[in-house]
């Protein structure tokens, strides 16, 4: 027998001995999370890059989470054996293809309103082909003069923000080498595939000198400087604060066969529009920030090791994988929150508030509309795989940066009063709803927007009626929809931002609240888990989402997609005309009555119809809809008063309700038409001011 206190530091010395094996081998840090906790991989120096050429197998360029751990030595490996040494968990798989991957320095000289940037990214060709160039987006460019595609578009607006008057903004490209030191600089030329403005400079072709094969890689390095206009349109400042959202030169999305259904692979090109946002390759970012002392920075992804600070310049370095993009915010006036939160579907994510002073008691608010929103988001669509979430608040006059979404990293609205309404909420839910069909499904916004902004905008009403009782106004909206488009149209053919608004967003998310009407809410709700398991990662198009559809539902939904998906109609439905005279038979206390209901727009399967006579009796019918008009003739011993059509306000889809309703009496030689609706409308817009 040996004595307790023996067993103790017997205990504790082969412990020792278990641990300083397990360093030995390798495995110190086995037991943590490799997501949260592992340190970013430091920038591969150019010369471990190269070899006699710029090109690289891809296996010798995966991250250090996704590289599989060499074999130890045999001896170790008996050693192991002896021991019991315990074996380390598998490292986790990428969840997604990581065809990107970049290393960047960049440091903010505020004074100036100045990033310079050193930035080495590595492209691995996903293709089954050679592929003999390149194309970046050079998204700062959009803000140097008033002759770009962007501005030219916009007339310098975004929502309701505006370009300040002389403000410009740039990237300027000063170095573009490979790993051998050749400069390809001269190789680069602006393209514009879109609209052939020579004024444009936000998309650049760059011929290699040497093609890349299929599942090979090429290494970049790229010196480069953006001026920040005064914030406007998601980039750029508002005193000391910074929004630094898509201020790197990006490699454009290289779409391989069968991606949204395309036939053979090649680049999916475009320039920065007034109407599109972005669209690109998921991968792995290592970024180090440094701004001047004193300065909060928040960022995708997470701090990689803690943030140096020499007095003059604090440094911050952050590391993100599975992300299609990186964006970083700072400010000295930040006032930061952080809180750990998990749920099902959300094994573990620290919220992170980055506060302007304004809003610093409604710290509060913040957090439990970020809990709401990924807890209804992980139970309905699935798991938020991320370890952060990061909350910007914007200062006053920096709106240009609010409400935007980029990957693990959201903004508020700015904090122009201490006292806003649901819209703080509003805005929290449907930029965490982007998390999902922006982030990890991945539209492509420049052709297929709606796929994000409808999906994210219905989603965001069912949280916000789930939590906090705010019942959507799809009356009210219905009635904003004076130009219906397609959905499926390139962001920049809607005629301007309202029109690409009025579809994208408002349009859309009724088409789908149209389909969970149909099929009922149980369904929609299976049919939307299973396109966003289906296709997480994936970049779908319009006809995968049809698809999944149709798969969940099990019937076709073509003729639908073709009207309202595919094509701009509403389901708009007239009484066109009544006609009441005494019936033609003995009795002369009967009447008959004449109606005539007429499509106007698209097929909307039943269409509820009332008929009110004057003595009280009411008569309910249905229509199928599927001739251009229909005619009742209605027998009965008092006169009709009046038909309605759909009297309970079901067709979501009907934007023109002032023909639903039509009075049988003849005033002043024209028929006066009432909308039942009216009150209901002016009650939604009092009600629905907040966007």
């Amino acid at each position: 027998m040996i004595p307790r206190r023996t067993k103790g530091i017997v205990a504790a010395i082969l412990m020792a001995i278990l641990i300083g094996a397990s360093l030995q081998q390798g495995f110190g840090d086995a037991w943590q999370s490799a997501y949260t906790y592992a340190f970013a991989p430091a920038a591969p120096p150019a010369s471990s890059l190269a070899d006699s050429t710029m090109l690289h197998p891809k296996p010798e360029l995966l991250p250090a989470a996704a590289k599989p751990e060499p074999a130890p030595p045999a001896s170790r490996m008996a050693e192991a054996t002896v021991t019991e040494q315990p074996v380390p968990p598998p490292k986790p798989e990428p969840l997604s293809t990581r065809v990107a991957e970049y290393h960047i320095n960049v440091h903010l000289h505020n004074d100036e309103k100045l990033l310079h940037g050193q930035q080495t990214v590595t492209w691995t060709n996903p293709g089954k082909r050679e592929v003999s160039e390149l194309y970046f987006h050079l998204y700062p460019n959009a803000f140097e003069s008033p002759r770009t595609t962007f501005m030219r578009e916009s007339g310098g607006k975004l929502r309701q923000d505006k370009a300040t008057a002389g403000s410009y903004g740039f990237m300027k490209l000063e170095s573009l080498t490979t790993t051998e030191g050749e400069s390809l600089l001269p190789r680069l030329h602006y393209v514009q595939p879109d609209d052939g403005n020579e004024q444009d400079r936000t998309l650049a072709k760059l011929r290699l000198p040497e093609p890349v094969p299929p599942g090979a890689s090429i290494t970049l390095s790229l010196g480069f400087q953006v001026k920040l206009p005064q914030v406007f349109a998601r980039m750029g400042y508002a005193g000391d604060f910074i929004m630094a959202g898509q201020w790197f030169p990006k490699l454009a999305k290289f779409e391989t066969a069968g991606t949204r259904g395309r036939a053979q692979e090649g680049w999916n090109i475009h320039q920065y529009h007034g109407n599109s946002e972005f669209y690109s390759d998921f991968g792995i970012y290592n970024v180090k920030i440094s701004v001047p002392s004193g300065y909060t920075v928040a960022a995708t992804g997470f701090p990689s090791q803690p943030a140096t600070d020499d007095g003059k310049t604090k440094t911050y370095q952050f590391y993100a994988d599975d992300v299609h993009d990186f964006a970083w915010a700072a400010s000295p006036d930040f006032i930061y929150a952080e809180e750990p939160y998990s749920a099902p579907g959300v094994p573990g994510v620290r919220i992170k508030l980055y506060l302007d002073p304004l809003h610093e008691n409604l710290k509060d608010r913040y957090l439990h509309a970020a809990k709401s929103a990924l807890a209804k988001y992980a139970q309905w669509y699935g798991e938020y795989p991320y370890s952060t979430l990061s909350i910007v608040v914007p200062p006053k006059g920096g709106n240009g940066a609010g409400g935007m979404e980029y990957p693990t990293l959201v903004t508020a609205f700015e904090a122009d009063t201490d006292n806003p309404g649901y819209e703080l909420e509003r805005v929290i839910v449907h930029e965490i709803g982007h998390q999902y069909w922006y982030g990890m499904v991945a539209t492509n916004e420049f052709e297929e927007a709606w796929l994000d902004e409808g999906l994210t905008s219905y989603s965001e009403d069912k949280v916000m009626e789930s939590e906090y009782g705010v019942a959507p106004q799809h009356l009210v909206e219905a009635s904003y929809l004076t130009h219906p488009a397609p959905l499926k149209l390139l962001s920049w053919s809607y005629r301007d931002h309202e029109h690409y608004a009025e579809n994208v967003y408002m349009r859309a998310k009724l088409v789908l609240v149209d389909i969970e009407k149909q099929v009922g809410e149980k369904a929609m709700r299976k049919m939307m888990r299973t396109y966003f398991q289906k296709y997480k990662f994936k970049h779908p198009s319009t006809a995968d989402f049809q698809k999944t559809l149709e798969q969940v539902t099990r019937k076709k939904w073509d003729d639908y997609f073709r009207q309202y998906v595919y094509g701009s109609l509403t389901a708009d439905f007239s009484v066109e005309s009544i006609e009441v005279r005494p019936a033609e038979q003995e009795r002369t206390d009967m009447y008959e009555s004449i109606v005539v209901i007429r499509k106007n727009g698209g097929d909307y399967g039943e269409i509820p119809i009332l008929f009110q006579f004057k003595d009280g009796t009411a008569l309910s019918k249905a229509w199928d809809g599927a001739s251009s008009h229909i005619q009742f003739k209605l027998l009965h011993t008092a006169p009709l008063a009046f038909a309605v059509v759909d009297p309970q306000h079901t067709m979501v889809l009907d934007n023109k309700r002032i023909n639903n309703f039509l009075k049988s009496e003849v005033l002043e030689s024209s028929s006066t038409r009432w909308n039942l609706g009216i009150v209901k409308v002016i009650e939604g817009l009092l009600g629905s001011l907040s966007w």
